[in-house]
C-alpha cells in the first residue's frame, strides 16, 4: 500500500511540473543556431517581442549566434590590399 501511495504522489508531482515550450524542450547550442540562418531570424524577432515566454537562456545564446556570425571567429588578421585606394 505504502509503494502504490509512494508511485501514486511521484507521478502527481511529476505532472505539477513547469510545462516547457517547443524551443525549451530542444536545447539549441550557439553552433546550430549560427548555421541556420533562418532559424535564427526567426529566434531573434521572438526574442525581440516575447523574451520572456522564450527565457533570458536561449535569448542569451540567439544573441551570441549573431555575434559569431557577424564576426566569425575573430582569428582573421587584418590585411590591407596591396594597393591604396585611389580617391
Amino acid at each position: 500500500m505504502k509503494k502504490s501511495i509512494s508511485l501514486l504522489l511521484a507521478v502527481a508531482l511529476t505532472a505539477c511540473g513547469p510545462s516547457e515550450t517547443p524551443e525549451q524542450k530542444t536545447v539549441l547550442t550557439v553552433e546550430e543556431l549560427a548555421s541556420n540562418p533562418e532559424r535564427l531570424k526567426e529566434l531573434r524577432q521572438q526574442c525581440k517581442t516575447d523574451r520572456a515566454r522564450l527565457g533570458d537562456a536561449l535569448c542569451n545564446r540567439v544573441a551570441e549566434a549573431t555575434h559569431k556570425r557577424f564576426y566569425g571567429d575573430s582569428n582573421t588578421p587584418y590585411t590591407p590590399p596591396k594597393e591604396p585606394p585611389k580617391f
